[in-house]
């Protein structure tokens, strides 16, 4: 080989090797800015191509009532949703599945455009169309299984208990109030794809790396008493041609509602279809003037002021008693001469309250207003509740203390009404009304429990017990009011009301549109459950005492026939596991309403002992030997208590202290 042909071939193998070194450094820089530099932006490109992700809720707790029956619980329901990118034929896949689910063929088209590899088509559908939807088997459609809230009830406490949307969160009730506590942690269903497009299995992750169980819920409504309230409620509405009605059954003692109904009913099953706003629950956000059911809360400041006694007499004008520019009528026009105190309660007289108002002063009546908790929330562990309406008593002139004296210019909600009278019930003692009595996790431990709570005490026991004669005689009596309420061999306290409505359009109150009601508690002696009846616009018999109080009479017999076991006391959790089920036994101490009054001497029991002044240690001492829960707040030293010393406790188990040091 001559020199020129080495120095050639020398030529081509540097030219060679320089080209390969310079095609190195190209694919290796290239590789970097792939793998480097742009990294993180094709793998989110490939995440998009290869990858699907779906929010999904979890399953929701589940509500039961006391007796652990379910009110609301979580089934799986098929869910059908798409990926437009797999789809072969959109118009022919639209039709067929616009066919099977009810729905329009453009709005399924308009989802397909509108998103490249997912899209819902609908949630939460029947398990007949989700069974079309898996026979015709349509490429790029799938069926994705969620949990659906079930109520299997129907319409029963379907205004308590509320309802959740699509995306289950609770929008009203008990869904809405305790929604993070039924609610747990969301789901992320990841689906990804082989090379050939396959959709493999997803997987599923949680927020926050770890699952949140939902709690269950445990009421204190009893289902029984709760449909029976319902089912006797719905037959007045309709036989007395009214436009609605209301009725809640409290324990006075303890403050737990036992049934809360409106009428006409709802299910939270069907909410999208009957509409949102029936679900309203109107026992606590609806107002209106309570009309002489409001007369015994007169008579308790008068009592407890001792500015009137029963046996004291009341001119009452017969019948008619000018005030200012106004005329105060009697209820169906009567004319009544001289009236003892007690009758004017017992004949529901407007100008015998009057009077006795102008004895109380409006000042001193004002203050009892307040005290039995009238122009404020209850607290109740609803939401939506409201404050009703009452002006402040500077603003009240003669006529306005006049006529908030039979419970006309002043407005207030069912459940205040209810809680007020259970106040009287329970010896003076105003109870914070409830609904849960305690959350429990999916194994059955206890997560929170729920006391009852005394607010104050508004009358002394004494004033109550007089007061709980005088409508005991309401209803006894043959000549009282409420005579249509009265059970044979027990003893009922109560008192009628009608109510007339304003009419805005006149600018004067309706003598055609009225609320009739009535309210009272049994027995007597020993007060177990307080009932109140609200009819609204009744066609028919347009007085408390004719329409509503029937009612209570109904409500009132069957749970005396049908519900021995007194629903006082505390109960305590016991679970039993089926499974992978849960029922929840709330089990009570087993003394029966007695229908038979109380003897003498059993009204003599222990009475509340006088905290005052003791340390928190004493004082829990003190009242673990009487049995009584105590409920501390604050510290050092006893400085006040609800209930008062000395106040009976042969069933009123409960008592708040609160504490201070003094500085």
């Amino acid at each position: 080989m001559t020199t020129e042909s080495k120095k050639w071939l020398r030529f081509r193998l540097a030219t060679l090797l320089l080209c390969f070194l310079v095609l190195f450094i190209a694919l290796i820089t290239r590789a970097f800015q792939i793998q480097v530099l742009n990294g993180q932006s094709l793998k989110v490109r490939a995440d998009r191509q290869h990858t699907t992700t779906l929010r999904s809720e979890s399953e929701r707790g589940i509500v039961f009532d006391r007796n652990g029956e379910k009110l609301a619980a979580s089934i799986m329901a098929d869910s059908v949703c798409a990926d437009p990118s797999k789809v072969v034929n959109l118009e022919e896949t639209a039709r067929k599945i616009a066919s099977i689910l009810d729905l329009d063929q453009g709005t399924i088209l308009k989802k397909f455009s509108g998103s490249k590899n997912f899209c819902w088509i609908a949630r939460k559908i029947t398990p007949d169309q989700a069974a079309l939807v898996e026979k015709v088997d349509l490429d790029g459609i799938f069926l994705i299984k969620e949990p659906k809230r079930f109520y299997p009830n129907g319409e029963l406490a379907g205004h308590l208990i509320g309802f959740v949307g699509l995306d289950a969160k609770g929008l009203e009730g008990l869904e809405l109030k305790y929604d993070d506590y039924l609610k747990g942690a969301p789901e992320k269903l990841t689906w990804t794809r082989d090379a050939k497009g396959k959709r493999l299995y997803p997987r599923v992750e949680y927020a926050g790396g770890q699952p949140k169980e939902s709690t269950n819920l445990i009421l204190t409504i009893d289902n029984r008493i709760q449909h029976l309230v319902e089912s006797q409620l719905k037959e007045a509405v309709k036989a007395k041609g009214a436009k609605g009605g209301l009725a809640v059954v409290m324990d006075p003692k303890t403050g737990e509602i036992l049934a809360l109904a409106n009428e006409l009913g709802f299910d939270p099953n069907t909410f999208s279809k009957s509409g949102a706003a029936k679900g309203k629950n109107k026992v606590i956000t609806d107002c209106f003037d309570p009309g002489s059911t409001f007369k015994p809360f007169l008579a308790a400041g008068a009592l407890e002021e001792g500015v009137v006694k029963e046996t004291d007499r009341f001119y009452c004008e017969n019948g008619k008693y000018a005030i200012a520019d106004r005329v105060i009528h009697e209820a169906q026009r009567k004319r009544h001469g001289y009236l003892a105190f007690s009758d004017i309660i017992k004949y529901s007289s407007n100008i015998g309250s009057v009077k006795v108002s102008e004895r109380l002063g409006k000042e001193k009546f004002y203050q009892y207003i307040t005290k039995f908790g009238f122009g404020a929330k209850t607290g109740i562990d609803l939401p939506g509740e409201t404050a009703g309406l009452l002006r402040p008593v500077q603003n009240w002139t003669r006529v306005d203390a006049a006529t908030i004296a039979f419970g006309q210019g002043i407005s207030v909600t069912a459940i205040q009404l209810i809680t007020a009278l259970s106040a009287i019930a329970n010896q003076g003692v105003l109870m914070k009304p409830y609904i849960v009595r305690g959350l429990v996790d999916k194994k059955g431990q206890i997560v929170k429990k729920y006391a009852p709570t005394p607010v104050r005490q508004v009358i002394s026991p004494r004033t109550a017990k007089r007061l709980t004669a005088i409508m005991t005689s309401v209803v006894g009596d043959a000549d009282g009011t409420g005579k249509n309420a009265r059970i044979v061999n027990v003893n009922v306290a109560g008192k009628t009301g009608t109510s007339q409505k304003f009419d805005f359009a006149r600018r004067a109150y309706s003598s055609e549109r009225v609320r009739t009601s009535f309210m009272g508690f049994f027995p007597a002696e020993d007060p177990q459950v307080a009932i109140l009846v609200i009819l609204d616009e009744p066609q028919r018999d347009k007085w408390g005492g004719v329409a509503s109080a029937p009612v209570f009479k109904n409500i009132a017999e069957q749970i005396l026939t049908c519900f021995k076991t007194n629903i006082r006391e505390n109960p305590v959790f016991e679970e039993e596991k089926i499974n992978r089920d849960m029922k929840i036994k709330l089990v009570s101490a087993v003394p029966v309403i007695t229908r038979h009054k109380a003897a003498p001497g059993d009204m003599e029991e222990a009475s509340m002992p006088d905290f005052r002044g003791m340390t928190i240690r004493d004082a829990l001492r003190k009242a673990r030997e009487k049995g009584i829960e105590l409920n501390v707040s604050g510290n050092g030293w006893a400085v006040s208590q609800v209930p008062a010393p000395g106040v009976a406790i042969a069933e009123l188990r409960y008592c708040t202290v609160s504490f201070s040091t003094g500085n």
